[in-house]
């Protein structure tokens, strides 16, 4: 190739997505319906985590729900567990856990996770893409309704899709607004007066409106354009990493199964049989990719996997159940579209632990680590004791001296039950003002106490004693303050 001679675009496809033509209109996708083992298996995955998702929000622990991130109140609950906004920290810790999760999970398996258990895919291909397929039919069924006039049948389908569409995107709006209001909330909001509960009411009907949207007309756009983590993988992917990948070694040159021409019975037979036909050499010439475009059209992002990996590629599998039954009736082997690394199809071995996954999944353990460990030493209770501000010290005889403590009891649990202050070391005397504290349900209580502490415990104008949180007795906490006193 000569210098001035340009370089050829072998990657044009990459300028456009399927989904969009020139003028930049939406092109809408009438993917066939997927038959295989995989297409079997993410069927039963979805099963599961659908019973989960809309099951969690029901289930209790002391009469408190399970799971619930409550943001308006700032009342969070996971597994069973109360977290205060003071223990904000660890929700931050568990999010840059989950992130180096994601990327270590994408730099060795691509975006399984998009595929197999996003929320997106689960809901769109295994819920309203199946009524989709149930009321309209197939993907060609689907483009004849489409372009066909408006008829009563037309109409009844029609109708009838979007408005279970709908009802099932009042379900899923209900079932997330669970999970942050708790689903006692809900059903007062859904019981009580819309007057009592407006604000809640206009969240169930926005949070409907956008559910409906997305999986009645945005569908594919949301993992291709909305989803930053298409993004992401560009970046996270390199040679190694196990995806749905087309094995162009194999498949390639493509081309169309064509009939062997019968010989006729003539003398020259025996020359004819020692010599190949020119249409069975041009056979044995081409790949196993018999260029039928299953793979394309399964595909619910339209992509061509034979063109390589691709952010709209979601590994939703359906192109490696479709030329499997491809293969099968061709008499080919299987494993054409197939999860493998570049690596592996271009040298034919996979190299998962490499340096990059090892260092990944250093920081994730210490991540883990150090959440453990944070969760481990959580209290159930915590304790502020401060000093009453523009307060000074009070002499309440000639031996000893008095400060005023503001307290806070933040209570994590569904339990109420007292609380005592003790100084630890008994070097004096804390007095409360007022009834004995007693915590609130998953909430705060507040007052004050006076501490005494004698004149000669005190070496200098502030000092630093200890004081012991007890509950029935017990020990729950301890904490740390000052007590201000003479200059000596």
């Amino acid at each position: 190739m000569s210098a001035s001679e340009p370089i050829k675009d072998t990657e044009a496809y990459r300028d456009s997505i399927a989904t969009v033509d020139e003028q930049g209109k939406r092109i809408w996708l009438y993917p066939k319906k997927p038959k295989g083992k995989f297409t079997n298996y993410r069927t039963y995955l979805s099963w599961v985590l659908l019973i989960v998702l809309f099951g969690m929000p029901f289930l209790k622990v002391d009469g408190e729900p399970f799971m619930m991130f409550n943001v308006l109140t700032r009342n969070f609950i996971v597994f069973g567990v109360h977290f205060a906004p003071q223990d904000f920290y660890l929700f931050v810790l568990a999010m840059l856990t989950f992130i180096v999760f994601i990327v270590l999970f994408t730099v060795i398996f691509g975006r399984l996770f998009c595929g197999w258990v996003c929320p997106q895919t689960i809901f769109m291909e295994m819920v309203f893409r199946k009524i989709e397929y149930a009321i309209e039919g197939d993907a060609n069924a689907q483009r004849r309704l489409n372009k066909a006039p408006w008829t009563t049948n037309k109409i009844f389908k029609k109708t009838t899709k979007h408005i279970i569409f709908y009802l099932l995107a009042i379900l899923i709006a209900n079932t997330f607004l669970s999970y942050i209001i708790g689903v006692d909330g809900v059903g007062e909001i859904i019981s009580d007066p819309i007057q009592q509960h407006m604000g809640g009411f206009m969240a169930m009907l926005i949070f409907s409106a956008v559910f409906y949207g997305v999986f009645a007309f945005m569908r594919e756009q949301v993992c291709i354009v909305v989803c930053p983590y298409s993004r992401l993988q560009s970046v996270l992917l390199d040679e190694n990493s196990v995806v749905v990948a087309y094995d162009y070694l194999r498949g390639e040159p493509r081309g169309k199964i064509k009939k062997k021409p019968v010989a006729k019975k003539n003398p020259l037979t025996s020359i004819q049989a020692s010599v190949a036909s020119p249409v069975e050499k041009i056979e044995t010439q081409l790949g196993d990719c018999i260029d039928c475009k299953m793979c394309v059209n399964v595909c619910p992002t339209g992509i061509d996997i034979r063109n390589g990996t691709q952010l709209e590629c979601i590994n939703y599998t359906f192109c490696i159940c479709s030329y499997g039954g491809i293969m099968k009736k061709v008499d080919r082997p299987l494993g054409l579209i197939r999860y493998d690394s570049e690596k592996g199809i271009r040298e034919g071995k996979k190299k998962i632990f490499t340096y990059r996954v090892m260092a990944y999944s250093a920081v994730l353990v210490a991540f883990l680590v150090l959440q453990g460990f944070l969760l481990a030493n959580i209290n159930d209770v915590d304790v502020l004791l401060l000093k009453s501000p523009g307060t000074l010290y009070h002499e309440v005889n000639e031996t000893n001296l008095s400060n005023l403590y503001d307290y806070q009891i933040i209570n994590k649990t569904a339990k109420v039950f007292p609380i005592e202050f003790r100084l630890k070391g008994g070097i004096g005397e804390i007095k409360i003002v007022g009834p004995q504290p007693m915590t609130v349900k998953n909430g705060v209580s507040k007052g004050v106490v006076f501490i005494e502490l004698p004149k000669d415990k005190l070496t200098r104008h502030s000092t630093e004693f200890k004081v012991e949180i007890l509950s029935k007795g017990i020990v729950i906490d301890e904490l740390t303050t000052n007590f201000l006193g003479l200059e000596k």
